[in-house]
């Protein structure tokens, strides 16, 4: 991701926080993001709005394209 890809992502964060609801799908998890953002300062930022008050999922099991896979 790069660094208008990032201040875009804040920004989108930014107008929803108290006023919409975001849901964000994700096979990497929550503790490689701040990896992957690359930026330190905009990655706290980033996650403090998305983890603050969030609701979090995790699936596990096997993958039902490798089931298909099999068939």
């Amino acid at each position: 991701m790069g660094a208008a890809e990032r201040n875009d992502l804040l920004e989108l964060l930014d107008d929803r926080v108290g006023n919409r609801s975001t849901l964000i799908t994700s096979q990497l998890p929550v503790k490689a993001w701040h990896a992957y953002l690359d930026d330190p300062t905009l990655a706290d930022a980033i996650l403090d709005r998305i983890v603050h008050s969030s609701h979090k999922i995790e699936l596990k099991g096997q993958s039902l394209r490798e089931k298909d896979k099999d068939q």
